[in-house]
């Protein structure tokens, strides 16, 4: 059998057409190993090649334990060339073994595909399955000081470049802390690679000036999955752990997490974060789903998922204001670029808009020298977001429609404005536009609106109480087809709506009590912890909406995903014929605390 044809009988290879199959297999090197070979050597050099099994078998070694036996058609070295670090494990010929050897460039194409996270999450998965007892194993909800495993490995800042690495090489691992007055800094392998070798630096340089200070630290009490958001949104792969004291007691790094395994957006990221052109970072976005669905299928809680989302649109929206600036030249005032609503808030589903904004350095946002310019930055980001697969906003709320560009001063008076007197334009946009977050841009922004916002309780009063009318103006299906309601005609017939009729109540509820209390938090959890914490409202009225809030998110994603396997327009109507009898109630009961928590609002404020 040539070898396409042989690779195109296993994963990740055979989602391939036949001229991707001949590409790499033209590439492809083949490579004999006796029996007792040494191929890879567990925290040594990365991987540069993908390698396949022809013939033969190897094993997975820990400190000498068998983890795995690799037979023909089985991958090893993923995990290594993906994440650029050392095996985490050594592979070893069981028996005279032949290998087709793949070059990474090809690899991490593959690798970097929907299919080709999916398959490094099955490998990931199932490696670390056998490298830890089921007790070991972390889990989202699990401590990150339950995951570290050894004391930090340290060296002082007058250790030369060399010393550092052979130190690294000694211990395992593929980071170091590094002393840096009253604080720590850190240098990872990756440090070496970029800043010594790629840099042309000596052997004999200190470390000092490589180093990476001051560190992002986490503390041992945080929990996995917010530690793994953590590391996706800043893309750092080493994060030392604090005790109570503040005192640095290990280091984790996204493998550990299962960063590729149960978050595999950390390789989707990275790849738009390299992506060269518009044409690929719009591919790379249409994968996007996939992950999603596979993020889904690992039953990773529905909250971080959408999380994870927003921070990969993110990235999509990073990128192509770079290509866009690279396109256009440099601008001409200082900037910012606001991410509004249900992206602000990092709650987006796989069926999203676009919400965003551009704020610009005080002055005259229509000058003609510098609107022009932004109008054509904005449009050239909307027009990739939508290639990308997320959509247009019908409301346009978007920086390419100007009454979304203004100056910083000009924000400040429109939040001002909006807050006095919300009107018909203020009234829409107090569910956008008073969720934001800067992603992008020079322009320091948040302070200032944040500051607005939080003067609400004393400077506006009837602002705070138009939210919190707003807060009622949807109510939850609690009337319904066996205590569900449903659509009663259209396209839509028979089912129920579950963002408007849940979702979106639940958002508008916490964000009505985090402006009462004076606060600008941004998150709709965050916003309930925070009402909880101010005696806003009780911690079981807390706990039901979380609840409410992470069951409704659950059972919209696993809705979309159906449909997007399915070839189907995703949407937000679900069947409640489809849930099933157990599901079903949980939605009754959620829909139920809902409208008791608007009666409670109604009751609290006198609304009529």
């Amino acid at each position: 059998m040539d070898i396409a044809g042989f690779l195109a009988a296993f994963p990740p290879f055979d989602g391939l057409d036949d001229g991707q199959l001949d590409r790499i297999a033209s590439a492809a090197q083949v490579e004999f190993f006796p029996a007792g070979t040494t191929i890879l050597e567990r925290a040594g050099e990365p991987a540069a090649s993908l390698y396949v099994v022809r013939k033969g078998a190897v094993e997975i070694l820990d400190d000498g334990r068998l983890l795995d036996l690799i037979g023909e058609g089985e991958t090893f070295g993923e995990l290594s060339l993906v994440s650029g670090q050392g095996p985490v494990a050594s592979v070893r010929a069981a028996e005279d073994t032949l290998c087709y050897l793949i070059p990474r460039s090809l690899a991490e194409e593959l690798l970097q595909s929907a299919s080709g996270t999916r398959f490094l999450a099955s490998v990931a998965r199932r490696r670390l399955d056998a490298k830890r007892t089921p007790s070991e194993m972390p889990d989202m909800l699990a401590t990150v000081g339950a995951q570290v495993r050894r004391p930090p490995v340290t060296a002082p800042p007058d250790s030369t470049v060399a010393e550092v690495a052979s130190l690294m090489t000694e211990q395992r691992v593929s980071s170091l802390l590094i002393k840096v007055g009253d604080d720590w800094g850190i240098v990872t392998d990756r440090d070496l690679r970029s800043r010594v070798l790629a840099a042309g630096r000596s052997a004999d340089a200190l470390v000092a000036e490589i180093v990476t200070s001051p560190i992002v630290t986490v503390s041992a009490e945080t929990r996995v999955g917010d530690v793994l958001l953590g590391m996706l949104e800043r893309g750092i792969h080493h994060l030392p752990v604090t005790d109570g004291t503040g005192t640095v007691v290990g280091m984790v790094t996204d493998t550990d997490l299962l960063g590729l395994a149960r978050q595999s957006p950390f390789a989707l990221k990275s790849a738009i974060e390299r992506a060269a052109n518009h044409a690929a970072v719009v591919a790379l976005g249409r994968d996007l789903p996939d992950v999603v669905a596979a993020l889904v299928d690992s039953s990773v809680d529905p909250v971080d998922i959408g999380h994870v989302i927003a921070v990969t649109i993110d990235a999509l929206t990073r990128r192509f204001l770079e290509l866009g600036i690279a396109r256009l030249g440099e601008p001409p005032v200082r900037w910012a670029w606001l991410a509004l609503g249900s992206e602000a808030r990092r709650e987006q589903a796989m069926f999203t808009d676009q919400d965003h904004a551009l704020a610009l350095e005080s002055g005259d946002p229509a000058d003609e020298d510098v609107d022009p310019y932004f109008a054509e930055l904005a449009r050239s980001v909307t027009d990739g977001l939508e290639e990308a697969g997320i959509h247009r906003c019908h409301g346009n709320a978007m920086a390419e429609h100007p009454p979304l560009r203004r100056s910083l001063d000009g924000w400040v008076e429109a939040f001002r404005g909006w807050m006095q007197d919300p009107g018909a334009e203020g009234s829409i946009l107090s569910s956008i536009v008073f969720d934001y977050r800067q992603i992008a841009g020079p322009l320091e922004t948040e302070p200032a609106l944040d500051e607005v916002v939080r003067s609400a309780p004393q400077a506006y009063p009837m602002f705070v109480r138009h939210l919190s009318r707003r807060a009622l103006d949807l109510k939850p299906p609690t009337g319904f087809f066996r205590d569900l309601v449903v659509e009663a005609k259209g396209e839509h017939a028979g089912r129920l709506d579950i963002k408007h009729g849940g979702i979106t109540i639940v958002t508008n509820l916490a964000r009505a009590y985090d402006i009462r209390t004076g606060r600008s938090d941004k998150g709709t959890l965050e916003r309930l912890r925070a009402a909880s914490e101010s005696g806003q409202i009780s911690d079981g009225s807390r706990e039901g909406l979380e609840e409410t809030f992470r069951l409704l998110w659950a059972i919209r994603l696993e809705h979309q995903v159906t449909q997007h396997r399915a070839g189907a327009t995703t949407d937000d109507f679900v069947d409640p014929q489809e849930l099933g009898p157990v599901r079903r109630r949980a939605l009754k009961e959620a829909f139920r605390i809902i409208a008791a928590e608007q009666r409670a609002l109604h009751l609290d404020l006198g609304l009529g």
